[in-house]
C-alpha cells in the first residue's frame, strides 16, 4: 500500500474515533455554541522524536530502532474574549475554570506513529505504532519500536527516514453553568473542541563505510569427470581497504575439492584480485549453470576479522569427453609429438650437412 495512503487513512480513522466518542458540536466549529467562551489560548503540543543509539548499521542489516517520543508543546498566548463582571461569582468561576480546561490545549491525544521510507535501500517492515498520550514535558515510558532492513546494495551515508505523528489536540473550550455554590458550580457545562495535527519528523539512519566484495570475472572449463583449475577474480567495490584476505568456497554436488582456500592478501577500494581453486566435477554432471557460495575472510582497517556475505560464483559444466574422443585426443597428441621430432631431427640434419 501506498504510504501516503496510508497515512490518510490513519488520519481518517482518528478523526472518525473523535466524532464518535465527542459531542457533534465538538467536533465542528459551527455547531460549537454550548456557553461562554472566556478566552483564546495560543500554542499546542508539539511532540519531538530522538532514536536511541548512533543509529549506524551495516549493509544487509535487518535491525530495530528504538524512538523516543517527548512532548515540548507550549501555550504561547491568550486573549480575552469578554469581560466579566467582579461582583458575580459564577462568571469568576466559570472564567477560572475555562482556563483550568484551556491548560490541556498542549496534550498531544493518542499518538500514532508511522515510519516511512522513500529510499529503496531502506525497506520498513513494521507498521503504524500507538504511542499514548503525551502532556506537555512527558516522555514515552516505552520507546516506539520499528523493524528496518536494510539492502545489501545500500550506498553508504546518512538515509533519512520520516516519522509521521498524528494526534488529537483540545482546540478551544466554552463553559456554562447555573449557579455557583460552596461545592462549585451546578449544571455545569464543558464544550470541548478538538482537532487533529500531524507532525513529520526526520529519523537519520547511517550505512557505515565498509569493504564489499563482488566477484567481476570467471575463466576455466569444468568438465563432467575431471578436474580443471577454476579462477575468480574479486573486485572490492565497498569504502574501506582490507588485509590478510582469505577467500574460501562451498561446493556440493556435483562439485568437490580438496582445495577450499585461496589467499588474495590486500585489496584497497576499487581493486581486484584473482582466487583459484581445482575443482573435481563428477562424471554424471548434468551440464548446466551451478552456483557455488563463497565468502571472503579479512582484517578491517579496525583491525577486527571479519567475514563478508555470501558471494556466488556461477559456473557452467561442460559434457564428459567420451572414450573415442579421449583417444582421438590422444592421438592427435601423439601424432603431432612424432611431426614435432621428425621436424626437429630434419632441421637437424639439414644444419649438420651444411657443415
Amino acid at each position: 500500500m501506498d504510504h501516503y495512503k496510508y497515512v490518510q487513512i490513519i488520519l481518517f480513522a482518528v478523526a472518525s474515533i473523535l466524532i464518535l466518542t465527542l459531542p457533534a458540536h465538538a467536533a465542528f466549529p459551527e455547531y460549537f455554541d454550548v456557553g461562554k467562551n472566556y478566552y483564546t489560548v495560543y500554542g499546542g503540543p508539539n511532540v519531538s522524536a530522538s532514536l536511541l543509539g548512533d543509529g549506524e548499521f551495516y549493509r544487509g542489516d535487518t535491525v530495530t530502532l528504538n524512538i523516543d517520543l517527548m512532548n515540548r508543546g507550549l501555550i504561547t498566548g491568550f486573549k480575552s474574549e469578554q469581560s466579566i463582571d467582579p461582583a458575580v461569582k459564577l462568571e469568576q468561576k466559570l472564567q477560572q475554570t475555562e482556563m483550568n480546561y484551556e491548560a490541556q490545549k498542549t496534550t498531544a491525544i493518542g499518538i500514532v506513529a508511522t515510519l516511512v521510507s522513500f529510499d529503496p535501500a531502506i525497506r520498513i517492515k513494521t507498521g503504524s505504532q500507538e504511542a499514548g498520550s503525551l502532556v506537555s514535558g512527558q516522555q514515552t515510558e516505552n520507546p516506539v519500536q520499528f523493524t528496518i532492513e536494510i539492502a545489501k546494495n545500500a550506498p553508504a551515508g546518512v538515509h533519512p527516514l520520516m516519522l509521521n505523528l498524528l494526534y488529537g489536540y483540545q482546540e478551544n473550550v466554552q463553559i456554562n453553568g447555573e449557579d455557583e455554590t460552596d461545592l462549585g458550580v451546578t449544571d455545569l457545562e464543558v464544550g470541548l473542541w478538538y482537532e487533529i495535527n500531524s507532525q513529520n519528523l526526520t529519523i537519520p539512519v547511517i550505512v557505515k563505510d565498509e569493504a564489499d566484495f563482488e566477484v567481476v570475472e570467471i575463466s576455466g572449463n569444468l568438465v563432467a569427470g575431471e578436474e580443471s583449475l577454476l579462477s575468480v577474480t574479486y573486485r572490492n567495490v565497498g569504502e574501506l581497504p582490507v588485509t590478510d584476505a582469505t577467500v574460501r568456497i562451498s561446493v556440493s554436488d556435483p562439485f568437490s575439492t580438496t582445495d577450499d582456500q585461496a589467499y588474495i592478501g590486500s585489496l584497497p577500494p576499487g581493486e581486484s584480485a584473482i582466487a583459484q581453486f581445482n575443482i573435481k566435477v563428477d562424471e554424471t554432471a548434468t551440464t548446466k549453470r551451478y552456483g557455488i557460495n563463497s565468502e571472503i575472510k579479512y582484517e578491517d582497517v579496525d583491525g577486527h576479522d571479519r567475514i563478508s556475505d555470501n558471494i556466488k560464483i556461477q559456473v557452467e559444466t561442460l559434457p564428459a569427453v567420451s572414450t573415442t574422443e579421449k583417444f582421438r585426443n590422444v592421438l592427435w597428441i601423439g601424432v603431432v609429438v612424432v611431426l614435432l621430432v621428425v621436424f626437429g631431427l630434419g632441421v637437424r640434419s639439414y644444419r649438420n650437412t651444411q657443415k
